[in-house]
């Protein structure tokens, strides 16, 4: 699948619990990680944990990757913007058969963003950043004030949200899209939050959760999605070898959600909770028959497998 340019963000109508689907990408000379994440409007830790072992800067030239461009919807009323910590992914609800999606830098260690609900409080474009005096403790050569343009950390739009303190912005670095990178606030792509800036509502509920595992159905099939813990999303942005760890909850929901009469894959469960891919993988199907689905099962998590 080619691409070229900014990705347009992902808008999809609500049939079940997952939308999107999985894609390859073939790396072409002077890519990155960083461009090719951009392109297809996913995170950097993302594309990393989908594609193990590839060098961030100089991918070999015709490796194929797996896009990760596949999501199980967060377990909560399709309202507003739900925002996955986990995931590092906002999906923004117009109404409730239709979902945008867009990745996301949240909150870093000792910075983290909190969970909970609140309101879009506040549109503001072309903001001016007036540096918390939290920020300036920790970096007291930072000025004071940045006036709007396009050197701002906060880029070109933002909204105030009911926490005090707390926005979904822009960003002058978008790179660092797709990590635990902010203190605390919610980033986004310039294209993306232009996108978003235009659609929502002051008032706009605004949902924030932290789970590292979504379970869903489409279709006949039980799609399980399981991300990184922080510790391990700060150990893949550094290129390291994630701690692995269990899930022991994840069994326990699988086989409730999955319910009698269906057939559970304990096997591909396991594989997703110790390798934390992100891609969504069947782990269920009901009776002997599974409806066609737009996200590949095993195979694409197996390929993320880390040796």
């Amino acid at each position: 699948m080619a691409a070229c340019g900014a990705a347009q963000a992902a808008t999809y109508s609500v049939t079940g619990d997952v939308v999107g689907k999985i894609v390859h990408y073939t790396v072409k000379k002077k890519d990155t990680l960083y461009s090719i994440a951009r392109r297809f409007d996913i995170g950097i830790v993302a594309i990393s944990t989908a594609n193990p072992g590839v060098s961030v800067w100089q991918p070999r030239t015709g490796t194929v990757l797996t896009i990760p461009t596949a999501h199980v919807l967060p377990d909560v009323p399709h309202k507003g913007i739900v925002i996955d910590l986990p995931a590092m992914r906002l999906f923004y609800y117009p109404d409730r058969q239709t979902v945008m999606t867009f990745p996301i830098a949240i909150g870093m260690k000792g910075w983290e963003t909190p969970t909970g609900t609140t309101t879009v409080t506040r549109k503001e474009p072309h903001p001016v950043w007036i540096v918390p005096a939290s920020i300036r403790k920790e970096k007291p050569d930072i000025k004071p004030v940045f006036p709007a343009g396009p050197d701002n950390p906060l880029g070109q739009y933002a909204l105030h949200l009911g926490w005090p303190g707390y926005l979904i912005h822009g960003t002058d670095m978008p790179y660092a899209i797709g990590r635990r990178a902010s203190h605390g606030c919610i980033r986004l792509y310039p294209e993306d939050i232009e996108t978003l800036f235009k659609a929502v509502t002051k008032g706009t509920q605004v949902t924030v959760v932290d789970t590292v595992y979504s379970i869903g159905w489409e279709g006949n099939a039980l799609f399980l999605q399981v991300m990184p813990s922080p510790q391990q999303a700060d150990e893949i942005a550094g290129r390291e070898k994630f701690t692995i760890d269990d899930l022991p909850d994840v069994y326990g929901d699988v086989y409730q959600l999955a319910g009698s009469g269906t057939k559970i894959e304990w096997p591909f469960v396991r594989k997703a909770i110790m390798w934390r891919s992100g891609i969504p993988v069947v782990v269920a199907t009901r009776q002997k028959s599974v409806q066609k689905t737009s996200v590949t099962p095993d195979t694409a998590l197996q390929k993320t497998a880390r040796q």
